[in-house]
């Protein structure tokens, strides 16, 4: 039953996360969808693909996938820290609850802070790549292309 009150006490940050997780989930993909001359999705595969991870070289593959993962993380700091700024709007003054929401605050600041450290690493280290190796451009989106 311990599990159940763990639950219950951050239903805040679930139901944030439910709501995240299926407005994500009820996006139309239209990367996926047939083109409108198309009718019946016939078209050769490979004209659907173009530019995708699996034609692209592997930096720009890698610089993709590193920007998709700190873009994640990042909106993971964010809700963090705007949950924690709402359990103290919320604390009605009670010294714990606003010590929990800092402590929450202080935890997504400083993950932002990792995030953007580790996002200027793999630029670094993508941009010496590309040096030693002499081709391609890297821009500061982490981008191969």
């Amino acid at each position: 039953m311990s599990w159940l009150h763990k639950l219950v006490k951050h239903r805040q940050v679930l139901t944030l996360v439910a709501a995240v997780v299926m407005g994500l989930a009820l996006v139309p993909a239209s990367g996926f969808a047939a083109s409108s001359t198309d009718t019946f999705g016939l078209n050769p595969l490979n004209s659907e693909l173009q530019g995708t991870l699996g034609n692209s070289d592997l930096r720009t593959t890698i610089a993709r996938l590193i920007n998709v993962a700190l873009s994640l993380l990042g909106v993971i700091a964010v809700v963090i820290i705007l949950a924690g700024g709402f359990k103290w709007m919320t604390a009605g003054g009670n010294d714990d609850k606003v010590a929990e929401a800092r402590k929450m605050i202080f935890s997504g600041i400083i993950g932002l802070a990792i995030i953007l450290s580790s996002w200027a690493i793999a630029l670094f280290v993508l941009n010496r790549l590309r040096d030693a190796t002499g081709s391609g451009t890297i821009s500061g989106g982490l981008d191969t292309e």
